[in-house]
């Protein structure tokens, strides 16, 4: 072999003559692979499932998969040399091609959601979409191809579960007023009928007391009275946890007070309150609203919290009510405030919520746990 190639040098023009051909056989094998390659690239992407698109730097179509005319309601031949915005909206201020609708240098996998992108077919119809974007360059001319995908079901599903959560909310805020008017009119019921009853009952056996009877008697009656004094202790107890009276009569600061007084006697727990009677004039839903935070506020704290002092500060600052509760107890864990068994906590979020407010719980401020709530306040006519 050696000889013969030795023999091909003495002899340069058979010797150049078989090498070019050998060159041009080894450049057409190369062309024919390549040309192969495209061929199969061009299949994948004629293929492709995805809405497939290449535009240059001024937007235009250069490339286009069916799956892209069909997505759009179009045919290749009518995308091609087609104007990137006839069929992507809206149209970006700045930017360099197709990278300037998607965002952020166009890196692939940022979704065309996130820069609320939509695509329009040819009818006119607007659809969401979603998309990524590669760049590649070709000489000196950059060629984008975007990737897009129709996410209409998926915003469909989106709202249908928006919707549901608005509906909850609703019917989570009617059933609070629901609860609370029952209550309202149970603990009226209460105070005027079988209070009065058992006062009436006292003064009867009050007048029988001064009427002289035997020592059985006596004790008998000196029993039925200390049960009476039971009875209508325990009644207004009941009735003031329904609804106190000092709410609808005295407003949201005094019966804050009776609260707090309540809470100290039962649980000797100290409890401060700084509040100022001249700025909790509310409306009754409102007042309520607060009312009934504060109070599930102060009954996790009794249950949970181990706490040995608390405090609560209540005031207005333009047209909102700013309220925070604060314990010096055992603080509460991320994962409590997470549990389905946690009803209280619920209950004072859907308050919260169902006001357009808001509620932060953290005990980010050892030792202890700290609850601020936000509650906008609602205008004169809204005022029950």
């Amino acid at each position: 072999m050696f000889e013969l190639i030795k023999s091909l040098f003495r002899f340069p023009g058979p010797a150049m003559l078989l090498l070019g051909l050998a060159a041009g056989s080894t450049l057409a094998r190369r062309r024919r692979t390549t040309r192969r390659a495209h061929e199969h690239g061009d299949q994948i992407i004629a293929h492709a499932s995805d809405a497939i698109i290449s535009t240059d730097a001024d937007n235009a179509i250069l490339m286009a998969n069916p799956s892209a005319a069909a997505m759009f309601a179009s045919t290749v031949e009518a995308m091609q040399g087609s104007p990137l915005s006839r069929f992507i909206t809206p149209q970006p201020s700045v930017g360099d091609g197709g990278v300037a609708y998607f965002g952020d240098g166009g890196r692939v996998g940022r979704r065309a959601t996130d820069y609320a992108v939509s695509g329009i077919r040819s009818g006119g119809k607007i659809f969401p979409l979603e998309g990524s974007v590669s760049t590649v360059v070709e000489g000196a001319t950059p060629i984008h191809t975007i990737i897009v995908r129709d996410v209409s079901g998926r915003h469909q599903v989106q709202d249908k579960l928006t919707r549901s959560h608005a509906q909850l909310r609703q019917l989570s805020a009617a059933l609070q007023t629901i609860r609370e008017e029952e209550r309202t009119h149970i603990a009226r019921e209460l105070h005027d009928d079988l209070g009065q009853l058992l006062a009436a009952l006292r003064m009867d056996l009050s007048l029988l007391q001064q009427q002289e009877s035997g020592d059985a008697a006596t004790r008998l009656i000196r029993g039925m009275e200390q049960n009476l004094l039971t009875a209508i202790t325990s009644l207004r107890r009941i009735a003031t946890n329904l609804r106190p009276r000092s709410l609808d009569e005295g407003g949201l600061f005094f019966a804050l007070q009776g609260l707090r007084d309540d809470f100290v006697e039962r649980y000797g727990i100290a409890c401060t309150l700084y509040a100022d009677e001249a700025e909790l004039r509310l409306g009754n839903v409102a007042s309520t609203a607060i009312f009934r935070i504060v109070q599930e506020a102060l009954t996790n704290i009794a249950r949970h919290a181990y706490a040995s002092n608390v405090t609560i500060t209540l005031y207005r600052v333009d047209g909102e009510v700013l309220l925070t509760v604060r314990d010096d107890g055992r603080g509460i864990a991320a994962a409590d405030m997470e549990k389905a068994q946690s009803l209280g906590l619920v209950g004072m979020r859907e308050r919260v919520w169902a006001m357009d407010g808001d509620i932060t719980i953290s005990s980010d401020e050892p030792p202890g746990t700290r609850i601020d709530i936000v509650l906008p306040l609602p205008k004169p006519h809204e005022h029950a």
